[in-house]
This record gives structure tokens, sequence and C-alpha cells, in this order.
């Protein structure tokens, strides 16, 4: 904490949030869009539905060309059209987006490729490997729609993630094609190809909030998954280009980008890219089943290596989230399983106890250092996976009941209490925060962390309160630091510049904190908040 209020302190400034410019971004957004898009999201990924994936779902791949292995394969096999708008109707229904907001689930992560968006624009396909395949995808797009839609009836956000570019950006069948070569990176043609599709997608998102329904519940789009770049100056020099030509046209979309498995490096390019308001986050990919040390490393190992908070994994996530938090930004992981090898449970007596520990070990890690975490997948095809399938996870105890913090009782009311208990706790922080800093001679204005402990507790309260109904968890602020960096510009707005605005930083953190609302639930530990 002391280390992001001393980037608070010293934190670099350009002409546009010192202006007051880059306000106008907040207020493009509608309560609704702040609250899908700042919450703690608790997610799962929608594997297999646009993206099909043969390991997580066989059917659709009976009649491909090929290898077999990937949508290119299904797209050119027999009734491909038939086959696919088959798959979409029924993978995924009104049903499961129900049983998974009754299980606290607030977020969902779409994969697609680009070939998915092709009735917006049949050109995307012209010269790439799905030239020609137009009628095959022209359904895809009316079905991601009113996939948004539903999932908007049900209180669940949704995350856009470019599954597959133009090109392959890494080698996998998921990327579009069975083909391992990457050919993204090493063309202009395909790089610019990507850029344009997903500018595409984002007017065609912001374009829903005039739909006959309102869409509100778009958290962000995801502008590559699992890219594996010749080189990382490549990768984000393309980032950038993708992230300026996006803003262009709606300055405060959130954009989500992978780390390759480089969190440090790409979370330092993150905090380095030009001040603004709007969320970038950095997502991470978090699995421990596939590398010769993960089979040689026994779940015992693998869940210590993530419990111990001054283990290697959790110091850099800790690393990491700092940095970002104070730039205004955040990390989720993206992609997560409890899968482990079965050399991890070679001579284990108690395999369910073990995964059991395991999934805790990654959930409390994730909830002290990430906005959100999706974990890899929703369902397979052929149940039984306790490690892969969040379903069958579930229904046999391994994962939590009910995801989220859960409140005591009813907020209905409770207002004139809940002021009480933040005129008390405002005041213990308050006095932490003089003790400490009387040690260190300097003029201090602490007025300044008063004022931001009360917006952090109004910004918390607001989420802790928004739309309960029905829902079985309520929502929580996730991304302090965009948060905060926007109520930090407001508060130099209405009362000018300080050396001592980092006083107001810290404590609209404190204030901020979910704890202070409710009860979180992730299984057999509960934290008491009321």
């Amino acid at each position: 904490m002391r280390s992001f209020i001393s980037r608070l302190r010293h934190g670099r400034r350009d002409s546009k949030t010192e202006s007051g410019l880059g306000l106008q971004e907040a207020l493009q957004e509608s309560p609704q869009q702040r609250h899908y898009r700042y919450r703690k999201q608790r997610g799962v990924n929608l594997g297999s539905w646009f993206v099909l994936e043969r390991w997580v779902s066989e059917s659709p791949f009976q009649g491909a060309a090929g290898s077999g292995q990937s949508d290119l394969d299904v797209a050119k096999g027999l009734h491909a059209k038939q086959v696919l708008e088959q798959h979409w109707d029924s993978w995924i229904t009104p049903s499961d987006f129900e049983w998974l907001s009754a299980r606290g689930i607030n977020t969902v992560r779409i994969p697609i490729g680009y070939y998915h968006i092709c009735a917006l624009d049949p050109s995307i396909l012209t010269g790439t490997d799905f030239d020609g395949l137009q009628h095959v995808y022209e359904g895809a797009w009316s079905r991601l729609v009113t996939a948004v839609i539903t999932a908007q009836s049900f209180g669940i956000g949704v995350l856009f993630d470019l599954h597959a570019a133009p090109g392959k950006q890494n080698k996998d069948s998921h990327s579009g094609t069975s083909s391992p070569v990457i050919s993204f990176f090493n063309s202009k043609f395909n790089m610019q190809l990507a850029i344009r599709v997903l500018c595409v997608l984002v007017t065609n998102l912001i374009a829903l909030r005039a739909h006959e329904t309102a869409v509100y519940n778009i958290v962000g789009v995801q502008l590559l998954n699992e890219p594996h770049p010749s080189s990382h100056k490549k990768l984000y020099d393309w980032y950038r280009d993708a992230i300026r030509e996006i803003r262009d046209i709606d300055s405060s979309f959130p954009i989500y980008i992978s780390d390759c498995w480089m969190t440090d490096q790409y979370a330092d390019f993150v905090a380095h890219l030009p001040s603004s308001l709007a969320l970038t986050c950095v997502d991470h990919h978090l699995y421990r089943c596939f590398t010769e040390s993960d089979i040689s490393t026994s779940a015992t190992q693998h869940t210590a290596s993530l419990a111990d908070r001054n283990a290697p994994f959790p110091q850099m996530f800790s690393r990491a989230s700092e940095k970002l938090a104070a730039s205004g930004s955040g990390i989720i992981v993206g992609e997560w399983s409890g899968a482990l090898n079965p050399g991890s449970l070679q001579g284990t007596a108690d395999e369910h106890q073990k995964r059991a520990s395991y999934i805790r070990a990654q959930l409390d890690l994730f909830e002290l250092y990430c906005a959100g975490s999706f974990l890899w997948t929703y369902k397979k095809e052929l149940p039984g996976d306790q490690g892969w399938s969040f379903r069958d996870a579930v229904e046999n105890g391994i994962f939590p009941e009910v995801m989220g913090m859960i409140p005591v009782k009813d907020h209905v009311g409770l207002s004139a209490d809940t002021n009480a208990r933040k005129v008390t706790a405002r005041n213990v922080a308050l006095g932490q925060h003089v003790s400490y800093w009387a040690r260190f001679s300097s003029y201090y204005e602490h007025w300044r962390f008063e004022a931001g402990f009360d917006q952090g507790w109004v910004v918390a309260y607001d989420f802790f309160t928004f739309d309960r109904a029905g829902q079985a968890a309520v929502s929580e602020l996730g991304f302090k630091g965009c948060i905060a960096k926007r109520k930090a510009q407001d508060h130099i707005r209405e009362n000018g510049r300080s050396n001592n605005i980092w006083e107001f930083g810290e404590c609209t953190i404190q204030g901020g904190s979910p704890s202070r609302f409710g009860r979180f639930s992730a299984g057999s530990t509960t934290y008491p908040l009321f």
C-alpha cells in the first residue's frame, strides 16, 4: 500500500488529465455501465460456444474436414452452416445463464473469431483463411447479440475476447485453424485487419445501447487471446495502435490485453500508456497442469505455492496489481482451472480434497489481487470433469456453491446505520493515517484523507446496493484504482491541485473496500463484515 501511495504522490501528469478534459471520458458511461464494468468480476468462460474446441464439445466436429480440430475444419466440413447454428442455439441457453446467476456468477467471457462478425462486414473475410465462408458464419452475430441481451436479463456482464485473429496469433487450433503456423505478426495485412475487426465489433457493441432492449452489460473487449509474438515490441506497438483506434470510437471503452505470461512487463507497459481515465486491464492465464515442472509437482506443492503470500507467484501478482492500480488499471485472470495433471495427484488418497484446496488457494489469491477471474470453462459435453468443467466442479462440491459477497441482512433501511459505521471507520482510519505520517516531518492535508475515505465509502456502497433484485450475491467494487483515479480528478477539479493529493487517493482505496458491507462467501471460509 505504501508504494501504491508513493506512486500516487509522485505520479506522472499530462495535459489531458490536468486540464480536466479526461473527465469527459467517465461522463459517457451510464450508472448501469459503470456497475457492470468496474465491479468485481466473478466469471466463467463460455468455452466452445462460438470458437470450438473438440476436447470441450465433440459433436460439432463429426463432419469436419481436414484434421477436424478447428473452426475452419468444421466450416469446410459437411453441413457446416446447419451444424454450427444448431450448436450455437443449444450449447448455451437461457437456463444456463439462470443457473450461473443463481451461483453468483456475474460476468462471462465469450471467445469469438473474427469470422463470427462477418455479418456486420462481409469484406473482413476477403483474403483470409475464411474467405468464401460468409454463408456459414452470417448467423453468428445475431446470436451473439441475443447472448448479450439474455445475459443482461440475469444481471450478467459480457467480456468479448478475440480468440481467433486473422492469420492466427498463436499456434493452437482454438485460434481458428489447425495449422501450427502463426502468420499474424509477420503480416501487416493481418495486423491491420484485426484492428479493423475490433473497431467493427466495438462500434456495433456501442450501438446496442440504442437497441430495443437497451444494452449496458458489455464490460469490454479483449484484443487478443494468448498471443505468441515474434517480438514483444511488435505486440506493444500493435496494442498501442488498437487501443488508440478503439478509443477514437469511444474514449471510455474498457480494453483488456493479454500479458503473454510476462505479467510484470505488460503491467509496466500499461502503466506507461498515455494517461487516460478509461480502463486498460491486463489479463493473465493461470494453469498448473501442462509443463514437465507442473507434472512433477504435487498437488500439495501447487497449492502451497499459491497460498504462500511470500512465494514468487503471489509476490508477482502483488507487484503487478499495485502498479496497475496506481495507473488506474487492474488485473484479471481471464482463464484458470481446477485441473491438475495425474502426476500431481499420484499417491493422493483424497483427490477431492486436494482439488478443493487447490481451487481455494487460487480463489483466495484472486480475491487479494485481482479485479476478476474467469474459470475455464463453464461446461463440457461429456460430464464428470471436475477440473475443467465449472458445472461439474460445483455439483460435486469441490467448488463453492455460490460465489461472491452475501449480505447478512437487507440493505434497505440501513442508510443511517451505514452512515454511522462510515464515520466510525473513517475516524479509526484517519487516526492511523495521522499517527503514521506524524513520524515524518512534512506538510500534510489530512482533510483530503477524510474526503477520500467518504468518496470511497459512497462508491463501494453504491456498488453494494445496485440492482439487488434476484441476485445471489451483491456487487463489489473491483477496479478500485480506476475509480480512485477518476475520483482524484474530480477532487482536483473541485478543490485544486496539491502535492498532497496522494492522501485523498490512499483513503479512496481504503474507503472503497468491499469488506465493510457484507459477508464474502467462497466456500468454507466466510469473512464477517457487518
